[in-house]
């Protein structure tokens, strides 16, 4: 292991050294001449850092955009100059400053939010989806989605990214998404830099994310840059708020089903703040009125808590702490009861080390646990898994100039993992079974150019250098062909197995004017964490597995090709991607494969390759009284295994041919602003009985082609309407958020089981359990 730990910061030297080679390489002569400006943009009203904001020097055709962290750096030779910044949703900033030296300069916007002209959309460059490198990424802001209709009427990040092209629902409900194909295991999810590993509440009804906390979020599908890794489809980043470093605040809202509170404020002003915000459902309180004395004691509840604080320490270094902890806890009386839960802890220190070096340092830890308590006459046992990693991560970003920002870093990840296990109780009639933790090591290293070499060429090239090292203590297993295991091997604190992967990264984006572009992406992703389901939907007791000496890492390579257009001075978008995708090390079971407690489940597991591919299109209006978009995915996602379907490809359970969503959100007055989605696509793969056989006087179903038929095809219309007085003087502010879940009542198949016909036990029917019918929703928000 220590060979390993070394050679893998050997490694690391040679990437930062690559990365100050390719900093000399792109240094413009001359370079003594040239002056820098950087600083922070932030909210006037709040002093939170603004991510994307853009920052332009008039009549000089220069501009550069704010970082993760609200940083921008920008050089420019010695002179006077009008500097305009500007973020959607804010009001444009313009300063003349006359630069002699390297000057730090922060901005604070003052946001535009009495404005109904002009709809915030996001905050990014207007033309970005253009001019950028960056390819395959959606970002949104919170502003826009309070209006969009979802479930519950609770806004939800994670509900809201499934309307775009792409990007596939886990199910009626779900929170579980599938981006291009891949599945829901293949997508890394991060809340302030931490791994959120079941992002569900309620089975999925609702996700862990409270959006009253978040600032900012974002879905790379494709041409994923070379910082992230871990996941073959998607990484979904999200920011939690900082905290009002100006004032002290309060919002929260009260619902039929869920409430949810806010508060933030400095602790010394313009020097360190605060953000705490917590949710919570009270379901479980209306069964305190039932008659039937067990449903009294049951439970059905979640809450969630979002913690955040930071402390400038100077003018170039501040602390920041956050923390997730959310919890379910669902029960029957004293027969049943289950409860899991997220924990995340982030702890960082951004420090601008000069005026184009900026450096991120961040200790990360991420868990997840679930329990089952069964007490059922003689059958009383528990089941728990536990999840949980460490993760030291050292980023940092050299502004070399204005046409050149490298990127580069190290992360050293501690994986463990508590496979379920069963514990009996005493006088139980279910045995025992212990299975053995499994841990790895993984230790990354990166380097990122985004390069601008012509005026219209663009390109962010990368590479990612990984190393899997597969830990002990544990006994590890070897399986003939059946399954059946043949061999076991006790390892101590060792490593038993390495797994290096380079993963190379690229972007590329050609600009025919001002106005089109066309894109082209390549990019290769190592996984060494599995999610085991048999399920489209992400339940809490899915089992997960570290790459072993059995399961290797899958890898995904994926190339896409788009052009984009934009339309009447930005208020129009065009997007048409086009994207081919290869999966390696794919993961399956055998009928009848047992995924709890079970010490032998790698003999379960079969392995095979995937492929996705498909054409994604987006219509999206940015601007006015009326905004939205339309998206359309034709697409397939197939697998290939040995032992399936006689080696022939067939349907990934989350194939879908044809996927389409319609979102419009319009101001009506300056009080009222209606919304509506409506959704359609192919029903999901998946697998019916081809035959049925008795089996001591009980009827067994007998199961052939895998994925070989498909659920009814699923449509839906959410209505919403949102009542928000502007009082612009008042401190005290009020909205109503009312809402129609399924409008027309449409009863969508949630699951379709088979059973014997009463009248006819010969003769097997199909029936159809629908989840929901029409939901209204009603929420009163406040905030002062």
């Amino acid at each position: 292991m220590n060979f390993s730990i070394s050679a893998y910061f050997s490694v690391s030297r040679y990437l930062f050294a690559l990365a100050c080679f390719l900093a000399m390489q792109v240094l413009p002569a001359h370079a003594q001449e040239r002056l820098t400006i950087s600083g922070y943009i932030k909210d006037a009203g709040t002093g939170e850092n603004l991510i994307g904001a853009v920052l332009r020097i008039k009549d000089q055709n220069l501009s550069t955009y704010s970082n993760n962290y609200g940083f921008y750096s920008i050089s420019i030779l010695a002179g006077t100059y009008q500097l305009e910044v500007s973020y959607q949703g804010y009001r444009t900033a313009v300063e003349e400053m006359t630069l002699s030296e390297n000057t730090r300069k922060n901005f604070e916007l003052l946001s535009n939010e009495n404005s109904i002209e002009e709809i915030v959309v996001s905050g990014k460059k207007e033309n970005g989806n253009v001019s950028s490198a960056q390819m395959g990424n959606l970002k949104f802001s919170m502003e826009e989605m309070k209006n969009i209709p979802v479930i519950f009427g609770e806004k939800d990040v994670l509900k809201t990214i499934q309307l775009l092209p792409g990007v596939a629902s886990g199910g009626e409900g779900s929170s579980s998404f599938f981006v291009r194909g891949g599945a829901g295991d293949q997508n890394l999810i991060l809340l302030d830099e931490a791994t959120v590993y079941n992002a569900s509440h309620l089975l999925g009804f609702f996700s862990t994310f409270n959006s009253d906390a978040i600032k900012d979020a974002s879905l790379y599908k494709g041409g994923i840059p070379a910082q992230y890794g871990g996941r073959i489809s998607s990484v979904m980043d999200i920011s939690m708020l900082d905290g009002n470093s100006k004032q002290f605040s309060m919002e929260g809202g009260i619902g039929l089903i869920a409430s949810r509170l806010k508060l933030e404020g400095p602790i010394v002003k313009d020097r360190s703040s605060f953000m705490v915000s917590g949710r919570r459902t009270y379901a479980d309180m209306f069964l305190k009125f039932s008659n039937d004395e067990t449903a009294k004691k049951s439970k059905l509840y979640f809450y969630d808590l979002n913690m955040k604080m930071n402390y400038k320490l100077n003018d170039r270094n501040t602390i920041y702490l956050s923390g997730y902890f959310g919890k379910d806890d669902l029960g029957y009386g004293d027969l049943f009861s289950f409860d899991w839960g997220n924990a995340t802890a982030t702890v960082r220190w951004n420090s601008v080390i000069n005026s184009k070096l900026f450096s991120n340092t961040s200790l990360i830890y991420s868990d997840f646990t679930y329990n089952v308590n069964v007490d059922n006459d003689n059958s009383a046992f528990t089941i728990a898994s536990k999840i949980q990693n460490w993760n030291l991560k050292q980023d940092f970003s050299y502004y070399a100039n204005n046409n050149s920002t490298i990127r580069f870093g190290v992360n050293l990840l501690h994986q463990q993992i508590k496979p379920a296990s069963l514990d009996a109780i005493e006088g139980s009639e279910v045995n025992s079974i212990a299975v053995d933790d499994r841990q790895g090591i993984e230790a990354a290293a990166y380097v990122s150019h985004e390069w601008k070499p012509f005026e219209r060429l663009s390109m962010i090239y990368g590479l990612r250098l990984n190393d899997f090292m597969v830990m002990g203590p544990g006994t590890f297993y070897e399986f003939d062909q059946d399954g059946e295991p043949t061999k076991e091997s006790y390892y101590g604190s060792v490593v038993a197995k390495h797994y290096f992967n380079l993963e190379p990264r690229l972007s590329l984006s050609y600009l025919l004017n001002d106005n089109n572009s066309i894109k082209a992406s390549y990019n290769r992703i190592a996984q060494n964490l599995h999610q085991l389901t048999n399920t489209t939907a992400s339940l809490p007791t899915d089992q997960y597995v570290v790459s072993s000496l059995n399961i290797k890492p899958q890898i995904a390579d994926q190339v896409a090709l788009g052009y984009f257009r934009n339309f009447q001075n930005n208020t129009y978008e065009l997007a048409v991607e086009t994207y081919y995708k290869y999966m390696d090390n794919q993961i399956d079971f055998r009928n009848g494969a047992d995924l709890q407690a079970n010490k032998y489940l790698e003999g379960d597991l079969l392995y095979g390759i995937g492929r996705s591919y498909g054409v994604e299109f987006l219509v999206r209006k940015n601007k006015g009284k009326l905004t939205g978009w339309v998206g359309y995915t034709l697409a397939r996602s197939e697998r290939q295994f040995d032992q399936i379907n006689n080696g022939d490809w067939f349907s990934a359970r989350q194939d879908r041919t044809h996927d389409v969503s319609v979102v419009g959100v319009y101001q009506l007055t300056k009080k009222w602003a209606l919304g509506a989605t409506f959704v359609y696509n192919t029903g999901n793969a998946i697998t019916f009985p081809s035959g049925k056989y008795q089996v001591d006087g009980e009827t067994m179903f007998y199961y052939t082609e895998r994925n070989g038929y498909r659920m009814p095809d699923y449509h839906r219309l959410d209505l919403s309407a949102t009542y928000e007085p502007h009082k612009e003087k008042k401190r005290f502010q009020s909205s109503w958020a009312f809402g129609i879940y399924n409008a027309y009542n449409r009863k969508n198949a949630y699951i379709i089981d088979f059973r014997e016909n009463e009248q006819n036990p010969n003769i097997t029917e199909a029936y159809k359990i629908a989840l929901f019918g029409i939901i209204p929703s009603v929420t009163w928000n406040f905030k002062f």
